[in-house]
């Protein structure tokens, strides 16, 4: 975006609003003022008490009307340096008596409205804030800790929003409008945004942020966090390491993308890795990764590449492993297929409640894919590609557990079988916080001989027996 369009779409925005302000030297209540210059006289018009906001978007305007349209954005540290010898020059003109603390404060969101994202960059720079729900102009919701809290953050309007959602989306080349007003997209730091607009959404725009760690949670993070045991992921690692093949299973917002991460951090580095993702997020760091990212139609309702598609295109690349973000619907078929035949140790997720459940989905998105295949087909190409459903949930509290991994055994009759291996046992609630633990069932995996094979010992009793 030019910096003249990056400008004009600065406009009013708010955090909190703070406190009233006094009006600039000379405008006593009551007084009349003595001649002054065009800034004095601003000041001098406005009411004796302005509110923080008021005043903001006045400097704003003017520190905008000052900037040199040719400034290179991408220079972020001239940009700001300029912002700031402006800034400082137009509050001396206006005579505002400011705090240090207001001055900064005014600074930092003047400047995030003109190369930022506006009101959403404290919220995003917060690294506690895992989720940021924009409702409209006037309703904006966090999650932290697992739980929903309301902000004082505003925007102006509905046109302030939107002007938030095509900053977002136009580095990425997507859009979104009354024909096509529903768009997925990710931020620079890999943070998942979906954006609906009206006459979709009833409250006005409304943009919903899943944000990432700037650096991935590792499996000792998720140890602390309580989602998993130190056993749990010994068992896990060996399963990636043995190429078996793993769904993970979960609610929206359960952690299923950043237990991902993690399973997918136990991939030698030595492996050729093809990720594809509707928009892209998944953040690994071994040296051979290809990241893929499928296509929405442009406005003329042309050109979609859709993730079947790029899945289909994995299979030419000579993959070690395919990782797809989320399986949604035909695509299935396809990630099954190069299961069984050859791509072993590849991952995905998706929506389900229970691994049973993650069973009878998959079979859903099979059919979703158009082919004209008996339901015990579907299921023996499930049964024999499948190996592992990591089941994640959000409990009531707002933690995010591992609550099953269970074991995908074959076929008896037309029915799959499975076997829990580790499950989540709740053993109370302390101060709000659901107590439990994750302990093996006692069964012992059949694919351990495979581990056996490949040289994988794990630690004897990690099944809750010695064998």
């Amino acid at each position: 975006m030019s910096l003249l369009k990056r400008i004009e779409s600065a406009r009013p925005g708010a955090g909190p609003e703070g406190s009233n302000l006094p009006a600039p030297a000379g405008g006593g209540a009551g007084a009349q003022p003595p001649a002054q210059t065009t800034g004095q006289r601003l000041g001098a018009a406005a009411p004796v008490r302005e509110s923080f906001r008021d005043v903001k978007f006045r400097i704003q305007t003017r520190v905008i009307q000052d900037l040199d349209p040719k400034l290179d954005l991408s220079n972020q540290v001239e940009v700001r340096r300029q912002i700031e010898e402006i800034f400082g020059k137009v509050i001396d003109e206006e005579g505002l008596a400011l705090t240090r603390a207001e001055r900064v404060r005014m600074l930092e969101q003047i400047t995030d409205e003109i190369i930022g994202l506006g009101p959403l960059e404290p919220l995003l720079r917060d690294e506690s804030i895992t989720e940021v729900m924009v409702n409209g102009p006037r309703q904006v919701y966090i999650e932290r800790s697992g739980k929903l809290e309301l902000t004082n953050v505003v925007f102006q309007n509905d046109d302030h929003v939107m002007r938030i959602i095509d900053r977002i989306i136009a580095p990425i080349g997507r859009r979104v409008d009354e024909s096509s007003p529903m768009v997925d997209a990710r931020l620079t730091d890999g943070s998942r945004v979906n954006a609906i607009i009206p006459p979709l959404s009833l409250v006005g725009p409304v943009i919903t942020i899943r944000k990432f760690s700037a650096s991935p949670f590792t499996v000792d993070d998720l140890i602390r966090f309580g989602t998993a045991t130190p056993d749990m992921f010994e068992f896990l690692r060996a399963g990636v390491e043995a190429r078996l093949n793993i769904f993970v299973s979960g609610g929206t917002g359960s952690g299923k993308t950043t237990t991902l991460n993690v399973l997918s951090s136990f991939i030698p580095n030595d492996e050729r890795i093809v990720t594809i993702e509707d928009a892209a997020e998944l953040q690994l760091r071994q040296e051979h990764v290809v990241t893929l990212e499928s296509r929405p139609p442009n406005i003329e309702g042309k050109g979609q590449i859709p993730i079947r598609e790029l899945v289909r295109n994995s299979l030419r690349m000579r993959p070690d492993r395919i990782i797809v973000g989320e399986c949604r619907a035909g695509e299935a078929l396809d990630m099954l297929q190069a299961m069984n035949t050859g791509h072993d140790g590849s991952m995905s997720t998706g929506h389900a409640n229970s691994p049973r459940d993650m069973l009878s989905r998959l079979e859903t998105m099979v059919l979703m894919a158009g082919v004209d295949l008996p339901v015990r087909a579907i299921r023996e190409q499930i049964a024999s590609a499948v190996d592992i459903i990591v089941q994640q949930s959000r409990l009531k509290d707002g933690s995010r557990r591992i609550v099953n991994i269970t074991e995908v055994q074959g076929m008896e009759g037309d029915v799959i079988v499975m076997q829990d291996v580790f499950v989540f046992e709740q053993t109370g609630v302390v101060e709000g916080k659901i107590q439990g633990r994750l302990k093996p069932t006692g069964i012992r995996p059949k694919f351990v001989e495979k581990f056996e094979v490949q040289g994988i010992h794990l630690p004897p009793g990690l099944f809750g027996f010695s064998y």
